[in-house]
């Protein structure tokens, strides 16, 4: 079957359940793909097509052996993906864009065996800023990486061959590296999603670190949904990477989120990219209801200083170790001036911007209790590439200007594609919120992505509104696989999907596990006056019981006490037995609130609260 344009995830996972396609088929395509672009600046390596086309085959044969049941064990079965040349993959050379530095591992990164084993196919290794020093893409020996639909303008950087591959259809998703913004300017150049995660979610084994105190990998994809599906199989604790770390996931938010937005923008004298966002703003105000709140940005700014202008840059130059002297004419001269300041700082200036950047942090803090999620330009301008080369380090650090506080401040991040300039150009917002919130962001970018037609612009260059009276509502966003104690619990009433209360669930960072029934010894009753409306379920003896429908959920246990402590009486949460034989926790119920003269009705023989709630409306 012909193969659509871009490369999705969910749609080619879609296509392979229904045999429409193979895995064959897709690698053809990309192959094809690739040579049709003709961008041989985005590539450093690829797999040889025999190598892909055997993995393809293997892929196949596995599919012929387990059925459907292959997609449950490789969740990315048959997706093509790309890394950036700073993360390993065993058997093929890692050359950080420096070809003396190259080195060629036994093994691959933590993050992209994890991807392997979950049946994506690697089609190769992707330009950057040599040692992913920049945010333009044009600091590399193997050239500029030109932007996917303007190659007069800088893609962006490091991570800029990782995104021009996803943007121009090569692939379905690809990995790259973000210290001060690399995987999120890139991606904002390129109209795609660029998810940074909180530090530590994602293992840095195996990757070329610039500041290893502050790098992660992330994923570049064509929507939220498919960059969340990827992030599902990288976010794991690594005991072997020092800097691997078990966050805490913090649940969904209930209604609009307080959104806040810089008391000053900066564009650089850009018209277009300031009307893009004003009017990327208005839509967000009027479609999802958020009320952005202006925030003192210049602490933010005073972080982002550390970064290039304080002893962090040490850190880079601390990565390079002795090759930085031995082999200094084989790296980039612009790379080489911005590691070179590195000497400048001494050990006590190390100590005196930690300590620094320890109280603002605390101003960090401060301004997260009064917003959930701050709001900003991905950047504040769209350079052509000339002028970058013949001002590399000015117009490099505009880039930064919105990115470069962000891994400091231990923040995650979701860059996401909405409005278009006025002249064309892609152009997007980046969510940013405290660590462990990137569940938030993911669900907040994909209502924000699905606001804005996939079709192009309109003819004033902006982008198509899906629908002028209400917001769309996106894919649910499951929480990442918990790396925490949790506690199974059986809700039977307004807690289950779509009821009114589910949003405490969704607030304590729960997961859907199951529907399934009790076990048969249970009665259920409609309990009065309770708003919303609720049941009761009662465990009973002998044969006055039946089984009763309800939903399992997985819970984490730090959130359990709070979940308990809200349930209001006659229910309380106790232990329910299953109709497999297992007992969890569940919502019980007071025997006087279903006695006699309390005005409960006996609902058991509808087996379940939904069914009783649709016997209601049957007329």
């Amino acid at each position: 079957m012909p193969i659509s344009s871009p490369l999705k995830v969910r749609s080619l996972l879609s296509a392979y359940a229904a045999k429409r396609l193979t895995p064959t088929e897709v690698v053809t395509s990309a192959l094809a793909r690739i040579a049709e672009i003709d961008r041989p600046e985005v590539w450093i390596l690829r797999v040889p097509a025999a190598d892909l086309k055997a993995r393809a085959h293997a892929l196949e044969a596995l599919y012929e052996a387990q059925g459907c049941a292959v997609f449950e064990r490789m969740p990315l079965f048959g997706v093509p993906f790309a890394v950036k040349d700073n993360i390993d993959v065993a058997g093929l050379p890692t050359t950080a864009a420096c070809e003396p530095f190259s080195y060629t591992p036994e093994i691959s990164a933590f993050a992209v065996q994890r991807l392997i084993d979950a049946g994506a196919i690697l089609i190769g290794k992707t330009n950057l800023d040599q040692f992913a020093t920049g945010l333009v893409g044009t600091r590399s020996p193997y050239g500029a990486v030109r932007n996917t639909a303007f190659p007069e303008r800088v893609s962006g950087g490091s991570s800029s061959g990782s995104a021009v591959a996803v943007a121009a259809g090569c692939v379905a998703f690809s990995l790259g590296t973000d210290t001060a913004g690399s995987g999120r300017v890139p991606a904002g150049f390129n109209g795609l999603v660029g998810l940074k995660p909180s530090l530590g979610l994602v293992s840095k084994r195996g990757v070329v670190p610039a500041c290893r105190s502050l790098d992660t990998i992330s994923v570049f994809a064509h929507d939220v949904d498919d960059a969340w599906r990827v992030f599902n199989e990288i976010a794991c604790f690594d005991p072997f990477d020092g800097y691997s770390r078990k966050v805490p996931g913090l649940g969904l938010l209930r209604g609009a989120p307080r959104i806040g937005v810089p008391d000053h923008l900066e564009f650089y004298g850009d018209a277009a990219a300031n009307q893009a966002f004003s009017a990327a703003l208005d839509t967000l105000s009027t479609h999802l209801h958020l009320a952005p709140t202006p925030i003192d940005f210049q602490p933010l700014k005073q972080v982002s200083a550390l970064l290039y202008d304080g002893p962090w840059v040490a850190e880079r130059r601390a990565a390079l170790g002795s090759f930085f002297e031995t082999h200094h004419e084989a790296v980039d001269p612009v790379v080489a001036t911005v590691i070179g300041k590195a000497d400048r700082y001494s050990a006590a200036d190390a100590f005196n911007g930690q300590y620094a950047l320890a109280d603002l942090k605390r101003h960090a803090e401060q301004l997260f209790e009064t917003i959930d999620i701050l709001i900003v330009p991905t950047t504040p301008t769209h350079p052509l590439i000339a002028d970058v080369q013949a001002n590399p380090v000015e117009l490099n650090s505009q880039l930064g200007y919105y990115t470069n506080f962000v891994n400091l401040l231990d923040l995650c991040a979701l860059a996401v594609p909405c409005q278009r300039r006025q002249d064309g150009l892609p152009a997007g917002v980046t969510l940013i919120a405290p660590s462990g919130a990137d569940r938030r962001l993911a669900e907040l970018g994909a209502r924000i992505q699905a606001l804005f037609a996939s079709e192009g612009a309109d003819a004033d260059g902006t982008m198509t509104v899906t629908d002028k009276k209400t917001a769309p509502v996106a894919n649910t966003i499951a929480p990442l696989p918990f790396q925490e104690p949790t506690v199974a619990l059986a809700v039977v009433g307004a807690h289950l999907r779509g009821l009114p209360l589910n949003w405490q669930l969704q607030e304590a960072g729960a997961r859907f596990v199951v529907a399934t029934q009790t076990a048969a010894d249970y009665t259920l009753y409609a309990l009065a006056n309770t708003q919303p409306p609720k049941p009761g379920l009662v465990r009973v003896t002998g044969q006055q019981g039946a089984p009763i429908a309800v939903e399992v959920w997985e819970m984490p246990l730090r959130s359990f006490g709070k979940f308990v402590a809200d349930v209001p009486a006659p229910l309380g949460i106790g232990s329910v037995q299953l109709a497999n034989g297992l007992t969890v926790k569940g919502f019980i119920c007071e025997p006087s609130a279903v006695s006699n003269g309390s005005g409960a009705l006996d609902i058991t023989s509808f087996g379940g609260w939904l069914a009783y709630l649709d016997s209601l409306n049957v007329n």
